[in-house]
Protein backbone atom coordinates (compact mmCIF):
# COMPACT_ATOMS: atom_id res chain seq x y z
CA UNK A 1 0.00 0.00 0.00
CA UNK A 2 1.37 2.95 -0.46
CA UNK A 3 1.77 6.13 1.54
CA UNK A 4 -0.78 9.41 0.99
CA UNK A 5 1.84 11.33 -0.22
CA UNK A 6 3.07 9.12 -2.49
CA UNK A 7 3.64 10.70 -5.50
CA UNK A 8 3.91 7.48 -8.16
CA UNK A 9 0.77 6.61 -9.98
CA UNK A 10 -1.69 3.97 -9.08
CA UNK A 11 -2.47 1.44 -11.52
CA UNK A 12 -5.90 0.83 -12.52
CA UNK A 13 -7.76 -1.28 -15.09
CA UNK A 14 -8.95 0.78 -17.95
CA UNK A 15 -12.60 0.74 -17.69
CA UNK A 16 -15.25 -1.26 -19.73
CA UNK A 17 -16.54 1.92 -21.66
CA UNK A 18 -19.66 0.91 -24.31
CA UNK A 19 -20.88 3.50 -26.93
CA UNK A 20 -23.49 4.93 -24.36
CA UNK A 21 -20.81 5.66 -21.88
CA UNK A 22 -18.66 7.23 -24.12
CA UNK A 23 -21.18 9.58 -25.64
CA UNK A 24 -22.03 10.71 -21.71
CA UNK A 25 -18.17 11.58 -21.35
CA UNK A 26 -18.22 13.48 -24.41
CA UNK A 27 -21.29 15.43 -23.41
CA UNK A 28 -20.05 15.96 -20.26
CA UNK A 29 -16.23 16.93 -20.64
CA UNK A 30 -18.02 19.89 -22.72
CA UNK A 31 -20.62 21.22 -20.19
CA UNK A 32 -20.57 19.33 -16.57
CA UNK A 33 -23.66 21.02 -15.54
CA UNK A 34 -26.13 19.54 -17.88
CA UNK A 35 -29.49 18.74 -16.05
CA UNK A 36 -29.75 15.01 -16.57
CA UNK A 37 -32.64 15.71 -19.02
CA UNK A 38 -30.84 17.08 -21.29
CA UNK A 39 -27.77 14.71 -20.91
CA UNK A 40 -30.43 12.33 -22.13
CA UNK A 41 -31.09 13.87 -24.78
CA UNK A 42 -27.76 15.06 -26.06
CA UNK A 43 -26.88 11.60 -25.73
CA UNK A 44 -30.42 9.82 -27.03
CA UNK A 45 -31.21 7.46 -24.16
CA UNK A 46 -34.19 7.34 -21.60
CA UNK A 47 -33.06 10.18 -18.55
CA UNK A 48 -33.22 6.81 -16.40
CA UNK A 49 -30.94 4.96 -18.38
CA UNK A 50 -28.34 8.27 -18.31
CA UNK A 51 -28.78 8.72 -14.72
CA UNK A 52 -28.09 5.34 -14.01
CA UNK A 53 -24.93 5.23 -16.40
CA UNK A 54 -23.50 8.71 -15.15
CA UNK A 55 -23.41 7.03 -11.39
CA UNK A 56 -21.94 3.74 -13.03
CA UNK A 57 -19.16 6.35 -14.27
CA UNK A 58 -18.73 7.89 -10.65
CA UNK A 59 -18.70 4.80 -9.07
CA UNK A 60 -16.12 3.25 -11.20
CA UNK A 61 -13.71 5.81 -11.07
CA UNK A 62 -14.03 6.71 -14.48
CA UNK A 63 -15.53 10.27 -13.76
CA UNK A 64 -13.70 11.85 -10.48
CA UNK A 65 -15.71 15.31 -9.44
CA UNK A 66 -16.59 17.70 -11.08
CA UNK A 67 -14.99 20.99 -11.53
CA UNK A 68 -15.21 24.48 -12.02
CA UNK A 69 -13.42 26.49 -14.84
CA UNK A 70 -12.45 30.03 -13.47
CA UNK A 71 -11.34 33.07 -16.06
CA UNK A 72 -8.06 34.57 -13.94
CA UNK A 73 -8.47 37.46 -15.61
CA UNK A 74 -12.03 38.11 -13.87
CA UNK A 75 -10.43 37.60 -10.57
CA UNK A 76 -7.68 39.80 -10.68
CA UNK A 77 -4.87 37.29 -12.25
CA UNK A 78 -4.55 37.94 -16.12
CA UNK A 79 -1.02 36.48 -16.21
CA UNK A 80 -0.04 33.03 -15.72
CA UNK A 81 3.20 31.20 -16.33
CA UNK A 82 4.69 27.99 -16.33
CA UNK A 83 7.66 27.10 -14.58
CA UNK A 84 9.83 24.12 -14.92
CA UNK A 85 11.71 23.27 -11.56
CA UNK A 86 14.31 20.99 -11.23
CA UNK A 87 15.12 19.60 -7.60
CA UNK A 88 18.72 19.16 -6.38
CA UNK A 89 20.14 15.68 -6.68
CA UNK A 90 20.00 13.97 -2.99
CA UNK A 91 16.91 12.41 -0.50
CA UNK A 92 15.44 12.72 -3.89
CA UNK A 93 11.66 10.64 -2.34
CA UNK A 94 11.65 13.53 0.34
CA UNK A 95 12.18 16.51 -1.10
CA UNK A 96 9.82 15.32 -4.20
CA UNK A 97 6.92 14.77 -1.58
CA UNK A 98 7.76 18.27 0.32
CA UNK A 99 7.84 20.33 -2.94
CA UNK A 100 4.61 19.16 -4.22
CA UNK A 101 3.26 19.61 -0.87
CA UNK A 102 4.21 23.44 -0.59
CA UNK A 103 3.65 24.17 -4.02
CA UNK A 104 0.48 22.76 -4.37
CA UNK A 105 -0.87 24.88 -1.27
CA UNK A 106 -0.29 27.51 -2.66
CA UNK A 107 -3.03 30.66 -4.18
CA UNK A 108 -1.43 31.34 -7.32
CA UNK A 109 -0.82 27.80 -8.39
CA UNK A 110 -3.29 26.40 -10.93
CA UNK A 111 -1.91 22.92 -11.42
CA UNK A 112 1.57 21.09 -10.51
CA UNK A 113 3.02 18.55 -12.73
CA UNK A 114 5.04 15.87 -11.56
CA UNK A 115 7.50 15.02 -14.53
CA UNK A 116 10.06 12.53 -15.86
CA UNK A 117 12.59 14.51 -18.25
CA UNK A 118 15.03 17.30 -17.95
CA UNK A 119 11.84 18.94 -15.17
CA UNK A 120 11.09 17.16 -12.42
CA UNK A 121 7.89 19.48 -11.75
CA UNK A 122 5.82 22.06 -14.15
CA UNK A 123 4.09 24.68 -11.56
CA UNK A 124 1.14 26.36 -13.79
CA UNK A 125 0.80 29.65 -11.91
CA UNK A 126 -1.75 33.01 -12.22
CA UNK A 127 -1.01 36.48 -11.08
CA UNK A 128 -1.85 40.09 -11.67
CA UNK A 129 1.69 41.30 -13.13
CA UNK A 130 4.76 40.03 -13.50
CA UNK A 131 6.42 41.42 -10.82
CA UNK A 132 4.41 38.20 -8.91
CA UNK A 133 6.08 35.86 -10.77
CA UNK A 134 9.25 37.10 -10.06
CA UNK A 135 7.94 37.21 -6.23
CA UNK A 136 6.26 33.44 -7.02
CA UNK A 137 9.20 32.44 -8.06
CA UNK A 138 12.15 33.56 -6.33
CA UNK A 139 9.90 33.75 -2.58
CA UNK A 140 8.36 30.12 -3.03
CA UNK A 141 10.42 28.32 -5.72
CA UNK A 142 14.22 29.36 -5.73
CA UNK A 143 13.64 29.81 -1.66
CA UNK A 144 13.37 26.05 -0.91
CA UNK A 145 16.65 24.23 -0.41
CA UNK A 146 15.66 21.16 -2.70
CA UNK A 147 15.19 23.66 -5.90
CA UNK A 148 18.47 23.48 -8.19
CA UNK A 149 16.96 25.31 -10.87
CA UNK A 150 13.52 27.37 -12.24
CA UNK A 151 12.75 28.52 -16.07
CA UNK A 152 10.12 30.37 -16.59
CA UNK A 153 7.61 30.73 -19.73
CA UNK A 154 4.85 32.98 -20.19
CA UNK A 155 1.34 31.75 -21.09
CA UNK A 156 -0.15 34.11 -24.31
CA UNK A 157 -3.28 31.46 -24.71
CA UNK A 158 -4.22 28.23 -23.95
CA UNK A 159 -6.81 25.58 -24.99
CA UNK A 160 -7.84 22.81 -22.62
CA UNK A 161 -10.15 19.80 -24.16
CA UNK A 162 -10.50 18.44 -21.35
CA UNK A 163 -9.62 18.32 -16.84
CA UNK A 164 -7.35 14.95 -15.85
CA UNK A 165 -7.39 13.03 -12.68
CA UNK A 166 -5.00 13.10 -10.24
CA UNK A 167 -2.77 10.17 -10.47
CA UNK A 168 -3.31 9.58 -7.01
Amino acid sequence: MSEPNDLRPVAAPPADLDEVDRRLLDVLVTDGRLSNAALAAAVGVAPSTAHTRLRSLIDRGVITGFLTSVDQRRIGRPLQAIVGVTLRPGSRQAAITAFSEAVRSLPEVLQVFFLGGQDDFIVHIAVSDSSEIRTFVVDHLSAQPSVASTRTSIVFDYHRNGVAASFR
